[in-house]
């Protein structure tokens, strides 16, 4: 009977989840259906209780951070311009801080390089720094 009711409270509180998306109540609901679990092995209240409250401290503690860290880079993904920052190219001419073309993502784009003063030659792989308009920024190297 006891299994029974753990079983209800993780089904509940996991459908419960659903709705909020915190990732709170899936916790709960993971440790309550190991509680339900244990309940089955020992069938003793108090003992399935405890492993409720360290299964579920645990996955609040230890999971869940984790979780929301990785649920929060996916929805970060860079797009358009954002994307270019970091990827590498390739020049076509002569790119200083003015001027020049570089091979970018298949396309070709109009190029200035990061330092002042900086000239790079053409065929050298450079790292897109920023997108100035409809300018890459770039600096040497890949």
């Amino acid at each position: 009977m006891g299994a029974l009711v753990w079983l209800i409270a993780g089904i509940v509180l996991l459908a419960a989840e659903a709705l909020s998306g915190d990732l709170f109540l899936l916790m709960l609901g993971i440790g309550a259906l190991v509680a339900g679990g244990s309940m089955l092995l020992v069938d003793n209240v108090v003992v399935s209780a405890i492993v409720f409250a360290a299964t579920s401290i645990g996955l609040l503690v230890l999971a869940r951070p984790a979780l929301k860290r990785r649920l929060a880079l996916d929805r970060e993904a860079r797009t358009n311009v954002d994307a270019l920052v970091g990827a590498s190219a390739v020049t076509l001419s002569t790119v200083d801080t003015t001027q020049g073309r570089v091979k970018l993502n298949g396309e070709e784009w109009s190029a200035r390089s990061y330092v002042d003063g900086q000239v790079i030659d053409p065929g050298t792989t450079v790292t897109v720094v920023q997108i100035s308009g409809a300018t890459a920024v770039v600096s040497p190297g890949p």
